[in-house]
């Protein structure tokens, strides 16, 4: 399942989708409170959790968000990225063809951020 859910995704690093959202596409975080509130939240990242995902993302549904069409860009969020594949795979199947997820997920985000250099006090000098 979990193979022929990635087969129809095009997965994104951390980095990519961090150049995704500053293009305009939207980062959706589908770990349950607990999980955020132990590992940690993206503050980028729009929480909707998995059990909700489609019904708050079909532009069909009468529970949409305002935000959701068709050709919206999504970047699913998990901890680990299995089941944000699965999650970004059945946005697909309900026509958001731009819905992918992030390899490694959560945790690889946080590494990846761990890699980035920040601006320091001492830089605006």
């Amino acid at each position: 399942m979990l193979t022929e859910a990635r087969s129809q995704l095009r997965r994104v690093t951390p980095e990519e989708a961090d150049a995704a959202y500053r293009s305009g596409a939207v980062i959706i975080d589908i770990r349950p409170a607990a999980q955020r509130a132990a590992e940690g939240e993206l503050p980028i990242a729009t929480v909707i959790e998995r059990n909700v995902l489609e019904w708050r993302l079909d532009p069909a549904s009468d529970a949409a968000l305002p935000f959701a069409h068709h050709d919206l860009e999504v970047v699913v969020l998990c901890q680990e990225g299995y089941t944000s594949s699965l999650a970004a795979a059945a946005l697909q199947e309900l026509g958001i063809r731009r819905a992918t997820d992030v390899i490694g997920g959560y945790a690889a985000w946080r590494a990846w951020e761990g890699t980035v250099p920040r601006a320091t006090d001492d830089d605006d000098r």
